[in-house]
């Protein structure tokens, strides 16, 4: 279900070497023009094409395009082995180090891990699988992040049917194939109630509120399970804020064209490859400005209500009591850090 960055066997300098960023830009520009305008599957007029896309674009073929387009792709696809990878993990996140409301409680979480759904171009007769929570067919992808909202890990491929406590169970259970960064003893991500709580990934409580609408307009977080709660989701949102991001910046993660799977699965990698470019590169880019506020509002991917079946993974219940405990142990002293203010 992973996509292997190794088999591209890319060079970038030699990929990128004869054309310059405005020549980068100008073959992007031609190909969204000639796909948002439909002619990509019939032959275009020379004068049509002029009218959309300007005199100095008229000499270039669609196979041109075409040849130069999956050439690019591929190239950002294989950056995702340098800009794609987690922080270091022996010091508190500055984002939580920095912030009381956080430390020291939860100096030891690294990320947050989350699923998003991404529209698919399925053939009619393979669209079941993909037929999940959306109407339309979509992928399941898999994603980890820090944060500062830069992802740290993407799983691509999976069905949009697949359940997602499926799909992390496949990932950290594979760590040969999936090059999955798993948390150092004593760390831990954050996770949904859609995983199970265990060494190494912190879930919230069940049957508790938990998302932060929850508490918009009602009472505070009452006891030490929803302070915990309260607290753990407006952590864990970045990865949700993360998300949206992404899909504002890249519409075709809302309507892919009509690519081969595998080269829809290079598009999703690539959008967060350069998600992760311009969080790097570009301050004060409006989208992540916009999405800082962890109070900003989301799209709704279909909330687990506690009747999707978990995936049960293969540790002892030794181990899923002493996680348990530990959660235990932070929402106790959430809830006496609450109540002694």
């Amino acid at each position: 279900m992973s996509l292997d960055i190794e088999e591209l066997n890319l060079d970038i300098e030699e990929l990128l070497s004869d054309s310059d960023e405005e020549d980068f830009q100008q073959l992007m520009t031609i190909y969204i023009n000639f796909k948002n305008n439909g002619f990509l599957k019939k032959k275009p007029r020379l004068q049509r094409i002029s009218k959309l896309t300007g005199h100095q674009y008229i000499q270039h073929s669609l196979d041109t395009i075409h040849r130069h387009f999956r050439r690019v792709l591929y190239a950002i696809s294989s950056l995702s082995k340098h800009l794609i990878i987690p922080p270091p993990f022996d010091e508190a996140p500055p984002e939580i180090k920095n912030n009381p409301r956080y430390y020291p409680i939860f100096k030891d979480c690294i990320g947050a891990i989350d699923g998003t759904h991404v529209s698919a171009r399925v053939p009619q007769d393979q669209q079941i699988p993909y037929r999940g929570k959306k109407v339309a067919p979509t992928m399941n992808v898999m994603c980890a992040c820090s944060f500062d909202m830069k992802f740290t890990f993407v799983m691509v491929g999976w069905e949009g049917t697949a359940n997602d406590s499926r799909i992390f169970w496949e990932t950290i259970t594979n760590i040969e194939q999936t090059k999955f960064p798993m948390p150092p003893r004593r760390k831990y991500y954050l996770i949904d109630s859609g995983y199970t709580n265990m060494p190494g990934f912190l879930s919230p409580y069940r049957g508790e509120r938990y998302h932060l609408r929850d508490y918009r307009g009602t009472t505070s977080p009452q006891g030490p399970e929803e302070i915990f709660n309260y607290t753990h989701s407006s952590l864990r949102n970045v990865i949700e804020r993360c998300f949206g991001v992404l899909k504002a910046r890249f519409p075709i993660l809302r309507d892919m064209p009509q690519y081969d799977l595998k080269r829809q699965k290079y598009i999703i990698l690539s959008c967060c490859v350069v998600h992760n470019f311009i969080k790097m590169c570009k301050d004060g880019d409006p989208l992540f400005i916009h999405y800082a506020d962890e109070n900003v509002e989301l799209e709704d991917e279909g909330i687990l209500n506690g009747s999707e079946e978990l995936a049960t993974p293969s540790v002892s219940q030794n181990k899923l009591r002493r996680m348990g405990k530990f959660r235990d142990r932070l929402a106790k002293r959430l809830w006496e850090r609450q109540t002694s203010q």
